[in-house]
């Protein structure tokens, strides 16, 4: 493996144990819902970033909506813990 391959590691266990942090105060749907719509926008600008894959405009529209129901799950939902 190249160093970058262990930064990419290192990188991905440390954001795991984010989320198991986060699993002691944010119901597991919630925390599960989040960190699947992160992934999806963080995937997607690496995809253009590296390889330069460009997104259309239903997909733009959805990850927009992604983000917007983590927002709205964070900032207006009671079954999130602020």
């Amino acid at each position: 493996m190249g160093s970058l391959d262990w930064v990419i590691l290192h990188r991905c266990r440390w954001l795991y144990g984010f989320l198991l942090f986060t699993l002691r105060s944010i119901p597991v749907g919630i925390a599960y819902a989040v960190w699947s719509g992160i992934g999806i926008v963080l995937i997607s600008i690496a995809g253009w970033l590296i390889y330069g894959q460009r997104l259309d405009v239903p997909a733009m529209i959805g990850i927009g909506l992604i983000v917007s129901g983590a927002v709205v799950l964070n900032v207006f939902s009671k079954s999130a813990v602020h």
